[in-house]
Formats: structure tokens, C-alpha cells, sequence
């Protein structure tokens, strides 16, 4: 049985491509606790490995996640908090590391950090510039030339003035740099600004460390190879992240398309919000875990389907609670599970991660079936 996903890029489904799968999913930046919002992402991409391994159990999945160490968020936490960013990023992700083992998230074959690819990434930037796709400025950084991708924008489909909105609602926003030929132009490389609490590295351009989109080119071709089969992120990642990895990678390794299908995970909202370590309004993995099961929480994501952006309800945490209990009860009973059900999980799964169709599914599974089919959810049944 094939399993479909929803492309981003090409707004269809299409059939993960044959043979070994290479999936790239961005990871979080260290500088707080996990969130539900970080956790529906996860949760969903572990069923995606764990549904493909059970669909075709020969497959080989390698599955990469990145972790990024630097960038001007976590510099600005590590210097409100008067801690090394280096250890703040080590306090960080250990802490994300326990709360995913808590959900039973299997950890990707590699969590590798930004920073570990300092060497790749500079020779990337190298490439752009020799291709006449990036230019350096004064300070020695490096940025982008947009105009030199015609294609730009192809996957969020957004025009020019809303890609500046967004863009200048980042936290690293530089839409007014003087050293820029557009405002839309971004950083490869970012030029030490000579504080002695800013990390830098050596480069041909001067001292200093990467920008946030190029890290991912890097980590992928040093993993991965030239070509994805899926790469993955939550929806907030789509501009100006994922879009400027394409323009990058595609523009310094030659190989279109650099993924061959981008999937989203839609974001969960908290007072009609988006919920985001920037605008403060969290549910922390970490909290919930003291008062309901990992069960209970994984069966409130799953609820909900991946491409679904979803509001925090405190009564459907607590239903979900309900509809888990229910089924670990099942799975202690003697197996009576209809001939057609494995089928129809199977079918659910394929349907483009169907997770709130399987679990209508499981509940008709009990006995070791029921705990079989709940492990392809990461439920402990």
C-alpha cells in the first residue's frame, strides 16, 4: 500500500517515490521549553516514520532533524537570562530531548546541531557566490541575491509585498539594511558584529557565523545528499525559510527539485493565536505530562489531522484522556477485531497521515491487534 502526502509545493498529493526514503524535518531552536505546538509537529512526523515503516517494512527511512544552536533569538535569550549561549542551547535540548522520549517520540537517526556543519555551509555559500547568486557586503557578510531566482516564491506562493510583511515580522529582520540590493535578499552569512558574547568563525569573508536558512541547505547535503524525498516543518516555516532553502539549494547544487514532496504540520492556536515561543502564549509538553499520559496526549494531537490548524481546549484534553483509557481497555480484552480492520488502518494512514480516521479505526481493534495498530501510533496500549 502506497502512502500519499500532501505537497506543498505542487498544492496535490503524490505517492512518497520508491525506494529509500530521505526525510529531513526542521527542528526547534533551543531557547525554551517544548510546546504543544512543537509537539503536534513532532508526534506527527514519528507516525509518518512509524506508518512507513509499517506499510513497507524493507523500506529504508533515514530521518534527520536539526537543532538550531545559533541564531539572534537565542543569543537575545542567553543575554536577558546572563547565561553562555552555549549552555543555554545544552539546558534546551536536553530538556526537548526528555519531553519527546516522555511522548514516546523516536528520536530521529541523527539530531545534529547547526553549528556542526560550519565547514558545508560555508562551502554552499561559496558555490552561491561564485555563481554570481549571492554578493558579500561591508562587515563581512554574505546575503542572497533573490533576483537571482526567478522561481522565488513558488512554494508559499505569496507576493512580493506580503513576502515583506513576513519577512519583517521575523526576529533576525534586516528589510532596511543598506548593505542589501532587496529588501528581500537575505543572510548567508552574518558578519561578527565584535561583541564578545556573539559567537563567530573564521571564513573568506571575514568573521562571523551563518544565517538561519542556510544551516538546513548544509545539514541536508551532509546527511542526505542532493535530493529529499520529504522535508518536513511546521507551517510558520514555509516563507521565508523553506522558500529560501529551496532558492539555495537548488541554485548551489544543481538538482530541481531539492525535495520531492514539502509537508507542513498546521499550527495550534491558544486564544485565537498561533502558540509561539515569541508571543508567549504556550502550553508546555512538560506541564501537561504531570496530570494526563503520554497516551492521553498523543491521542489529543492525533485528533486532529496534520494539514488542520486546531485551538487548545482544555475539555478535549480531557476527552482525549477519556477516548485513551478506553482504548488500553480494549487492548486488555481477548481479540475480536474484525478481519477488514488492519486494512482500513492501512488505508487511513496511506490517505495522506489520516491519524484522526485511524484512531476511528483502532477503537473498532482490540486485544494484541489493538496493540499492535496503537504502536503505529506511538501508543503504549
Amino acid at each position: 500500500m502506497r502512502l500519499f502526502l500532501y505537497d506543498t509545493l505542487s498544492a496535490g498529493e503524490k505517492a512518497l517515490p520508491e525506494g529509500p526514503i530521505k526525510l529531513y524535518v526542521c527542528g526547534v531552536t533551543p531557547y525554551d521549553t517544548t510546546h504543544l505546538g512543537h509537539a503536534f509537529t513532532f508526534v506527527q512526523f514519528d507516525v509518518l516514520v512509524r506508518g512507513m515503516r509499517w506499510l513497507a517494512p524493507r523500506r529504508e527511512v533515514t530521518y534527520i532533524q536539526n537543532v538550531t544552536d545559533i541564531d539572534d533569538s537565542i543569543l537575545a535569550r542567553a543575554r536577558k537570562l546572563g547565561v553562555d549561549w552555549r549552555a543555554l542551547g545544552d539546558d534546551q535540548v536536553k530538556l526537548y530531548t526528555e519531553d519527546m522520549q516522555a511522548l514516546r517520540v523516536a528520536g530521529p537517526r541523527h539530531l545534529v546541531r547547526a553549528t556542526s556543519a560550519i565547514p558545508t555551509i560555508q562551502g554552499l555559500i561559496q558555490v552561491l557566490l561564485d555563481r554570481a547568486a549571492a554578493y558579500t557586503a561591508n562587515s563581512g557578510s554574505v546575503f542572497f541575491r533573490v533576483r537571482s531566482r526567478p522561481s522565488y516564491g513558488e512554494l508559499s506562493r505569496l507576493s512580493r509585498t506580503r513576502m515583506l510583511e513576513i519577512a519583517g515580522q521575523q526576529d533576525d529582520a534586516d528589510l532596511d539594511d543598506p548593505r542589501k540590493e532587496d529588501p528581500l535578499d537575505f543572510a548567508l552569512w552574518k558578519g561578527w558584529s565584535g561583541r564578545e558574547d556573539e559567537p563567530c568563525w573564521d571564513s573568506p569573508w571575514g568573521r562571523g557565523r551563518p544565517g538561519w536558512h542556510i544551516e538546513c541547505s548544509a545539514l541536508c547535503r551532509q546527511y542526505l545528499g542532493e535530493q529529499l524525498s520529504v522535508h518536513g516543518g511546521g507551517a510558520d516555516l514555509i516563507f521565508p525559510h523553506h522558500e529560501s532553502e529551496i532558492a539555495q539549494s537548488e541554485t548551489a547544487l544543481g538538482v530541481r527539485p531539492f525535495a520531492e514532496i514539502w509537508s507542513h504540520v498546521a499550527m495550534v492556536r491558544m486564544d485565537g493565536e498561533k502558540m509561539s515561543k515569541s508571543l508567549g502564549n504556550m502550553v508546555f509538553v512538560r506541564k501537561l505530562l504531570e496530570q494526563f499520559s503520554a497516551n492521553a496526549v498523543r491521542v489529543y494531537l492525533l485528533e486532529h489531522h496534520y494539514r488542520q490548524a486546531w485551538e487548545w481546549s482544555p475539555a478535549e484534553m480531557d476527552a482525549a484522556a477519556r477516548r485513551a483509557s478506553a482504548l488500553e481497555s480494549a487492548a486488555r480484552a481477548p481479540d475480536t477485531t474484525p478481519a477488514e480492520t488492519r486494512e482500513a488502518f492501512g488505508a487511513a494512514l496511506a490517505h495522506d497521515l489520516d491519524t484522526p480516521r485511524a484512531l476511528e479505526v483502532l477503537e473498532k481493534a482490540s486485544g494484541a491487534s489493538a496493540r499492535d495498530l496503537g504502536g503505529v501510533l506511538g501508543l503504549e496500549l
